[in-house]
This record gives structure tokens, C-alpha cells and sequence, in this order.
């Protein structure tokens, strides 16, 4: 008897489960299957048999060789009943058993006898069964009876043969393939799983041919099909051949959108919902495509079927990830599906409202959610947690309803990954929203007061000590620190411990107080929380008196551990103890290094309170001490960016060697990280000879050589240049590893005392005008802007050239500059013909730089691009507004002469020049122009296209623009401009 079917979220916990299978054992089962040898075979007991024996198979249960073969001979047997279903059952367990090639001879004749049977259920089933356990030779003579089976008149055997055919095709592609024109036929069936079928096996035998499947689409889109699965089916093929393709380019149509279109005017339900996920699926898809798909996935959300409305509102999410606003008009009918009895349903819907909803209507969901979020599984609480915080972050200044709806549902029922997904989000808004610091903090405090799970507590705790100091009240968290150490276990107890002590080694203040709440932490009977209220009295100085902190204990008790932690482990694993006590001063300093990251997907990066800062604090700090810590380099100041490692040598050769650019004022130090990997050599003499015969700017003052570099210990050797005072010098440098080898006996470990000179070629790397930025976030771009004095604004337009895409050149830009986008606007729609970025960042000095970027792309994929800057200070605004127009990996080559000039600077007038040229032959013939002068029109908000081809005609010169008078006049003014520069260039 069926049972009925149970919705996922029904409580199923009281119900008594029984299966007709528990506890059945294989040898028992083995026992009951000789009744297949019996004279008078019981149809019925022998079903039930093959039943178990199929149960056992398929819950992973193993049958020797011998076990297999008893039980395989013994069902052969059955072929004498006469009864159906037993049949049936006999083909399945053949199938599951897979006879080796001896024994399958013993079933074929049977099996073929029974192919060529009257009965149609006989014939279905013993090809399926053939086809599974056949090789390649019995194929070939059966070959003939699968090509008459594939055009017989009973669907459910031309199926069989179909679908066998599928299979075979992994195996023995040849022979399929030779069925190509029975198969053809049976596309024109007028059965609804025959042609589904024989779709899906003509696309197989033709799937690497792209030229044969656009043929097969283009025959087939005519209306010849008319099974729903079917139709289902080509939409899928059909999608398939438009990515392929593309859009054309004179017309800008898409081959076959008609068709796709016009499903979704079928009367079936699963090709409607085919189509206009296909349509929502394609690549660059526009509004005026999206549309009709969108109207059709909205009337679905209205159905009565659940199966229909969760199709739609999954789509819809979807979509509303990259195009939101199309998404809007069905909002009201997704408001409505937030009360759905399908939870995921429900769940997708306020998902989906919350990307596409705007600031006005955030107060309204959060109503509706607050009700919502009760009657859910965590696994869905947890998916709109993480959509409330993109919500967030998102619109800032609604900061406060969303974070007090985050604290309100951190205090109900749930566990840990919930949990844990809501302080995450909490934590994320204080950092990247400045004004919602004080109010998270003491939501966070709160939680810990009743916090079940020990992870959530010491990690709050510890982000308490970091951020809680640096408040306007400090002093209102000490009552919840403490009460961790009265309440919670001893790990809790400990990390509250190191919190208290962190706040009176910041806040001078309250000392007096926290030495005292530490005095009675002296009495716990935890030996870690004795231990560290011990050394935080001793350290601190624990007489009471309010004196500063020096700035050595607090580096000591909370700077980051100036030694990386993988040399403290092996250091530590290799001390032997002895009378001598372990030397912390024999740990290694020097950073191992690392194979280049993996590039990851967008929108994956670590969250939470696990998610490291956008710069690595700890590694700055680590590079600081340690260049500070060089007499040759004492005196450079302070530290403003290390980069990231760059390789200088490909994985696995001799030696592998990266470097990392430490920028200063006036200097740069580059500091190689060198590592042996020849066990039988010693490298003594270590040093790189560096050629910045490329970098004018750059004169080398300094270096600090390597004494020796033993097998696979990194070692680290410096060379210092001095640039220009707070000016971003570029250049190009090659590098030349110099070194003494020393062969070493592998059996005793010593080396030879005479030594041989050799070097070894790395690769060069560049200082480019990135290295001078750090990324700073901002969470209101637009109070930052206006917070600046437009007196250090400058405004440019550059034509970038052909590119492959809006967001390709938007990436470019981004890494070119080396700043950090601000409110999701690094994202590019798919199908945008223009877009604005926001940047922001910390230029050399120290100087807070915020940029706009507007980009327009036309149909010839040219792309022109207007940058707007602010600083706080002209030099920073000056310096950094030119420099990112003249970096190499930009790549900004004229296209029409090819030439990248060695004079950078010339660049960014050569490209304007370009663009000129090109708009001025499109002026002088204005067919085919009107898009790109529209864009220009949107883009620089000019009245018309003449002022938009005059304004782009204008002389202007790489930081500003003027006019020349006259369209004409100003092209001829430019070009010759352009062509003494071009000169210049060459030379």
C-alpha cells in the first residue's frame, strides 16, 4: 500500500517506522532463495525473495563470486513460469547481479527468445536486460533486433530500445551511432516518451558535432515536436546553441529567442517554466527579453500547485541576484507567499524580497518577517540571516531595525550554526558601519549572558577586547566581562580573563577597578585562569596606581606574535629537553614561502568573526618589527604597505624565490624570501643583484645579504632603493639570485669547505602605481564625498578601447588603482551598457582618496570611461589621479597604430586621440551612430549628439578638458597634438 506523502517540515518524531525489510540478514535470504528450485514454483514467495535479495544489493550488501553464481543459476530457472510479474522481477535481478561473460551465454537465449515475443512487457524488458550484460561481440548479432525495436509500434518497447541505447552509447559508440536514421524516425512518434527518448539519443550521437546539433535544432523549433518532455528537452538544446553563438552583432537579435519566446505561450505547464527559465539563464540577457519570462514566472507564484509557486519564486531568486529591479513588479505577489505552509517557499520568498526591496520598504519586511521566522527550520533561518546582512550593508542607515532584529532572534531557541550565522552578521555591520558599533557591542553582550555554546562566548570575548576599548563608554562592558568569569566554565573564564586585562592595559582609567576584579580571579580554581590574572597583575602593575600602560607591555601581552607560527611549531617539536631551557630567540623570524592562493568565486570570502581584516594587521606589524629591526633600514620611518608575495620563480625548481615591496616615504625595500630545495647543497653569500635600469626614479641604497641558506630553512635577503619624497615612482626590475654552493654529504650533514659562485635568472616584477594604496572602506560613500572640499576634485574622460566586457574593464580599472570598491559596486550587470563604480582608499601619506568611475560600452564593444577624484590633499590627488592611466598591465595600446609607448605619460592623450578619431569618422557619417552617441548622451548628461561628438572633439589635455571651437577644428587641433606625441614616443 502507498504511503502518503509527508511534507518535509512535518514532525515526524512520534511516528513508529516499520520496514518489511528490518533486520533481514543475507544468509537467511540466501537460504530462502532455493525455492527457486523447487518442481511447483510459487510465484509469489519467489517475488518475495528477489525482493530481499534486491534490498540487500542496494543497501551496499556484497555477494562473493560463489554466493552471485548460486543465486544467478537458480533465478534462471524461473524463465519456465509463465506468471508475469515474476518475470519482471527475474529481469531486474539479472540486471543488479551482472553475470560475467561465461554466464550471461547461459541467459541469452532466453533472453533473445523472449525479445522476439508476442508479449510487448517480454520484449521491453529482455532488451533493456541484454543490453545491460552484453559486450560488444553478442551486439553486433542482436544489432538488427534493436533497429526494428527502435520504429515498432508499441511505444513502451521502442522506449526500451531508446533508452538502451543512451547507455550503450558510453560503451560502444560506433554501433549507436549507425541507428542515426531509425532514431530520426522515431522523433516523429506520436508517443510522449518515444520521442522524448529518441531526443535525447540523437543529441548524444551528435553532441560534438555543433554544427549537427544547431541543424537539429533549427529542423526541430519548426513545431515537429509536440511531447511536453520532449519540448522540455530542445528548449535545453536550444539554450545550448545561443550561448554558443552569441548575439548578432548588426542586428543584435538572438538566434532562436522567437522560439523560446513562444513557449511560453504552450499549454503545458513544464515548458512554459522551461522556457522562462532559459530566458532568465542566458548570458547579457536584457530587460525587454526578461520581460515576458518574468510575467509568466509571476503568475505561476499565484497557482494553487506548490510545486509551481517554489519553480517561480526559485527562478525569481535567481534573477534577482543580477537583475534586480526586473524583478520588483512581483513583489506584492511575493508578499504574499511569505505565509506559504512550504517553508521553502516561504523562505525563498523573503529572500527575494529582501534583494530586491528598496530603503522604504525595509521596516514593512521586518514586520513580516519577525512572524515568519518562528515557524522555520535553522537551515532557512540561517538563508535569511545572511540576507538580512547583505540587506544591511546594502542601505546602512537602516542599520538599526536590522540590527535589533538580528539581537531579538539571537535571544530565541536555536543552534549553533544559527547562532553562529547571526553573530557573524552582527560582527560584519559593526566593522563595516562605524555608527552601528556601540549598539551591536551591547547586543553581543547581552547574548553572552545566556550563551549556551562556549565557541560563541570566547570568540565575542575576544572581539569585546578588541573593539570595546576604542568606545566612547568603555566602562559599560566590564559588568558583562565579569559576569563570565562568576558564571561560565573555564575556558569562558580565561578568555574573559585576557578581555578585563586588555581593557586596563588600553583605558588608563579604569585600572584601579580591573586590578581588583583580577585580584579575585587570583583564587579560581581553573590553573589557566589563575595563571593568566597572574601575569596580567605582574605585567600591568598591579600597585594600583592609574599610570600609563608602556607601549611594550601591550605589545607584549596583545601585539601579534612577531614570529610566525609554523616556525614556533617545528622549533618546538625539535627542542630536546635539557638543562638549557628552550630560546625563543632560535625560532626563525623569516616568512616561508607560500604558493600562490587559488582564486576564488566572487561573493565567497570569509564572514564573521573568522573573516580576517581587508589588510592583514598582523602581517604588517610582523613586517614593521622585522624591517625596523635592520640597522640599514632603522631609519626609514614608518612602514605604510608591504604587498603581497610575488613569485619570482615557477613551483618545483631549484630554488624558490618571491618578493615582497615594503613602501616607505622615501624609500622601498624589496625583501626576498628565498628557500633551498636541493637537500645536497648549502648556499652561503646569499644576495640579489637588482637592475633598475628601468626605473629612472629609483637609485639603490642599500642591501643586506643572506650568510647561508641550508636545505629547505627559508631565508630572507633585502635590497633598499630611495625614490622621490611621497611621489608614486614606477618602474620595471630585474632580478639575479648570486649565491656560493657548497656541496653538502647527505650522510653526515656537513658541507665541503671550498665553495663554487653561481647564480640563477629570476623572473622581474614591477612597482606600480597600486603598491601606493591601501584599501580602505568607507560605509557611506556618499556623506565621504560630500565630506571633502570640492577645491581637490579633478574629472577625466579616457576611452579605454575594445574590450571583452563592461565588468572586464571594470575589474582592470579596480586592480589597476588598488583601491577598494564600496557598496557592491565592483558587480557588473550582465547585460549593461554603462555603469558607475565607487573606490576608496588610503593614498601615500596617509591621504584619503575616494574615486568615481562611470563606464559606457556601445556595440563595437569600445569602452570610454569618466574618473572623478577627491582628496584630502592636491599632491595625493595630483599624483594618484595620473599615475593609474599609465600602468602597464592596463594595456592601453592605440588600436590603430599598435604603439605602447615607453614614455608612459603619454598614454592617456594617445587614447583620447584615438577615441577622437573614432568619433569623428563617426560623426562625419552619422549611420550606425546613434547608440554610442546616446551612451555618451546618458553617460556625460550632454543635451544632444552634435554638443556630445563636439564636446568629445574638443582639445583637452590628459587632467581636464576646454573647446577649440568647433567639432572639425578641434579633431585637426587634437590629431596634430597627437601626432607630435606619437613622434615624441617613438623617439
Amino acid at each position: 500500500m502507498a504511503q502518503p506523502l509527508v511534507k518535509k517540515d512535518d514532525d515526524r518524531d512520534d511516528e513508529a517506522e516499520y520496514s518489511p525489510f528490518l533486520g533481514i540478514e543475507k544468509g537467511a535470504v540466501l537460504q530462502e532463495a532455493r525455492v527457486f528450485n523447487d518442481p511447483q514454483l510459487d510465484a509469489r514467495r519467489c517475488s518475495q525473495v528477489i525482493t530481499k535479495l534486491l534490498y540487500l544489493l542496494n543497501q551496499g550488501e556484497t555477494f562473493t563470486k560463489v554466493e552471485a553464481t548460486e543465486v544467478f543459476f537458480s533465478v534462471t530457472k524461473l524463465f519456465q513460469s509463465r506468471d508475469i510479474g515474476l518475470r519482471r522481477m527475474v529481469y531486474l535481478i539479472i540486471k543488479e547481479l551482472s553475470p560475467s561473460a561465461d554466464e550471461v551465454i547461459i541467459v541469452t537465449s532466453s533472453l533473445m527468445k523472449d525479445m522476439n515475443s508476442r508479449t510487448d512487457m517480454y520484449r521491453a524488458n529482455a532488451i533493456r536486460v541484454l543490453c545491460r550484460i552484453t559486450d560488444g561481440t553478442l551486439l553486433t548479432q542482436i544489432e538488427r533486433y534493436l533497429k526494428q525495436a527502435i520504429v515498432d509500434k508499441n511505444p513502451v518497447v521502442a522506449s526500451a530500445a531508446l533508452v538502451s541505447g543512451i547507455h550503450l552509447l558510453q560503451t560502444n559508440p560506433e554501433i549507436v551511432k549507425r541507428w542515426s536514421n531509425e532514431v530520426q524516425e522515431a522523433i516523429q512518434s506520436r508517443a510522449a516518451l518515444v520521442q522524448f527518448h529518441a531526443l535525447a539519443l540523437l543529441h548524444q550521437i551528435r553532441q560534438n558535432d555543433r554544427l549537427a546539433v544547431s541543424k537539429l535544432v533549427t529542423s526541430l523549433t519548426k513545431g515537429t515536436v509536440r511531447s511536453p518532455l520532449a519540448q522540455c528537452l530542445l528548449i535545453r538544446y536550444t539554450s545550448q546553441v545561443i550561448r554558443e553563438s552569441g548575439v548578432n552583432t548588426q542586428t543584435g537579435d538572438r538566434p532562436f529567442y522567437d522560439y523560446l519566446e513562444g513557449c511560453l505561450r504552450h499549454k503545458a505547464e513544464m515548458v512554459i517554466f522551461e522556457a522562462a527559465r532559459a530566458i532568465t539563464e542566458l548570458s547579457g540577457v536584457t530587460t525587454r527579453e526578461l520581460t515576458p519570462a518574468i510575467t509568466v514566472l509571476q503568475l505561476f507564484l499565484s497557482s494553487s500547485k506548490p510545486v509551481l509557486r517554489f519553480a517561480a519564486v526559485r527562478t525569481l531568486n535567481k534573477v534577482a541576484m543580477t537583475h534586480p529591479m526586473a524583478v520588483t513588479n512581483c513583489n506584492i505577489d511575493m508578499e504574499s507567499l511569505i505565509s506559504d505552509q512550504n517553508r521553502s517557499i516561504a523562505t525563498l520568498a523573503i529572500t527575494t524580497l529582501l534583494k530586491t526591496g528598496n530603503e522604504s520598504s525595509v521596516d514593512r519586511l521586518m514586520k513580516q518577517i519577525t512572524n515568519f521566522m518562528s515557524d522555520i527550520a535553522d537551515e532557512f533561518k540561517i538563508v535569511v540571516v545572511e540576507a538580512i546582512r547583505s540587506l544591511c550593508l546594502k542601505f546602512p542607515l537602516k542599520y538599526r531595525s536590522l540590527m535589533n532584529f538580528l539581537s531579538n532572534i539571537l535571544r530565541e531557541e536555536g543552534g549553533f550554526e544559527y547562532k553562529k550565522a547571526i553573530v557573524d552578521s552582527i560582527v560584519i555591520l559593526i566593522r563595516d558601519i562605524p555608527d552601528a558599533k556601540e549598539s551591536g557591542l551591547l547586543h553581543l553582550c547581552e547574548f553572552i549572558e545566556d550563551c549556551e555554546f562556549t565557541y560563541l562566548s570566547t570568540q565575542i570575548l575576544h572581539f569585546l577586547g578588541n573593539e570595546g576599548p576604542k568606545t566612547s563608554d568603555p566602562s559599560k562592558y566590564i559588568r558583562y566581562i565579569y559576569n563570565r568569569v562568576i558564571l561560565e566554565n573555564a575556558t569562558v573564564r580565561a578568555s574573559a580573563v585576557s578581555t578585563l586585562a586588555k581593557f586596563g592595559a588600553m583605558i588608563d582609567s579604569l585600572k584601579p577597578r580591573i586590578f581588583i576584579l583580577l585580584r579575585r580571579c587570583l583564587f579560581d580554581n581553573d590553573d589557566e585562569v589563575r595563571d593568566r590574572a597572574t601575569l596580567y597583575l605582574n605585567t600591568l602593575g598591579g600597585d594600583g596606581s592609574v599610570v600609563e600602560t608602556d607601549k611594550d607591555v601591550k605589545e607584549f601581552l596583545f601585539g601579534s606574535l612577531d614570529i610566525p607560527l609554523t616556525n614556533m611549531e617545528t622549533s618546538l617539536k625539535n627542542y630536546n629537553p635539557s638543562e638549557e631551557p628552550f630560546d625563543i630567540d632560535s625560532v626563525p623570524k623569516e616568512v616561508k614561502s607560500q604558493p600562490l592562493a587559488e582564486k576564488k568565486a566572487p561573493g565567497k570570502k570569509p564572514t564573521g568573526l573568522g573573516a580576517p581584516p581587508t589588510v592583514p594587521t598582523s602581517a604588517a606589524d610582523a613586517y614593521e618589527r622585522l624591517l625596523s629591526s635592520i640597522p640599514e633600514f632603522a631609519s626609514f620611518g614608518k612602514l605604510f604597505k608591504s604587498s603581497a608575495p610575488v613569485e619570482l620563480t615557477e613551483a618545483e625548481t631549484e630554488y624558490a624565490v618571491n618578493v615582497v615591496k615594503h613602501i616607505f616615504d622615501r624609500h622601498v625595500v624589496f625583501h626576498y624570501n628565498c628557500t633551498n630545495t636541493i637537500q645536497e647543497q648549502l648556499l652561503e653569500n646569499v644576495s640579489v643583484i637588482v637592475d633598475a635600469s628601468e626605473a629612472e626614479e629609483f637609485s639603490e641604497v642599500g642591501s643586506k645579504p643572506l650568510k647561508s641558506l641550508p636545505y629547505d630553512t627559508p631565508g630572507q635577503t633585502f635590497v633598499a632603493f630611495e625614490k622621490p619624497e611621497g611621489v608614486p615612482a614606477v618602474g620595471k626590475f630585474s632580478n639575479m639570485l648570486r649565491f656560493t654552493v657548497k656541496e653538502v654529504d647527505p650522510s653526515t650533514g656537513e658541507a665541503e669547505d671550498d665553495g663554487v659562485e653561481d647564480e640563477y635568472q629570476l623572473e622581474d616584477f614591477e612597482v606600480v602605481a597600486a603598491d601606493y594604496m591601501v584599501k580602505v572602506g568607507v560605509s557611506n560613500f556618499r556623506n565621504a564625498w560630500e565630506s571633502m572640499v570640492p577645491d581637490f576634485e579633478r574629472i577625466d574622460e579616457y576611452g579605454l578601447g575594445p574590450r571583452e566586457s563592461l565588468a572586464e574593464s571594470v575589474n582592470t580599472v579596480i586592480n589597476l588603482l588598488g583601491m577598494q570598491p564600496c557598496e557592491g559596486t565592483e558587480v557588473v550587470p550582465t547585460n549593461s551598457r554603462s555603469h558607475s563604480c565607487l573606490l576608496s582608499g588610503l593614498y601615500i601619506g596617509n591621504v584619503k582618496v575616494l574615486v568615481r568611475l562611470s563606464f559606457g560600452i556601445d556595440a563595437s564593444k569600445e569602452v570610454a570611461m569618466k574618473l572623478a577624484v577627491r582628496s584630502e590633499d592636491e599632491n595625493g590627488l595630483l599624483a594618484y589621479h595620473k599615475k593609474p592611466m599609465k600602468k602597464k598591465p592596463m594595456k592601453m595600446e592605440c588600436p590603430h597604430h599598435g604603439l605602447t609607448p615607453n614614455k608612459l605619460n603619454f598614454i592617456v592623450i594617445i587614447e583620447l586621440s584615438a577615441l577622437s578619431n573614432r568619433l569623428y569618422d563617426i560623426y562625419q557619417n552619422i549611420t550606425g551612430s546613434k547608440e554610442l552617441l546616446k551612451t555618451l548622451e546618458d553617460e556625460y548628461e550632454i543635451d544632444d549628439a552634435d554638443n556630445g561628438a563636439s564636446f568629445f572633439f574638443g582639445s583637452r589635455g590628459a587632467s581636464g578638458r576646454g573647446s577649440t571651437g568647433g567639432s572639425a577644428a578641434g579633431f585637426h587641433a587634437l590629431n596634430k597634438q597627437r601626432a607630435e606625441l606619437l613622434g615624441g614616443a617613438r623617439e
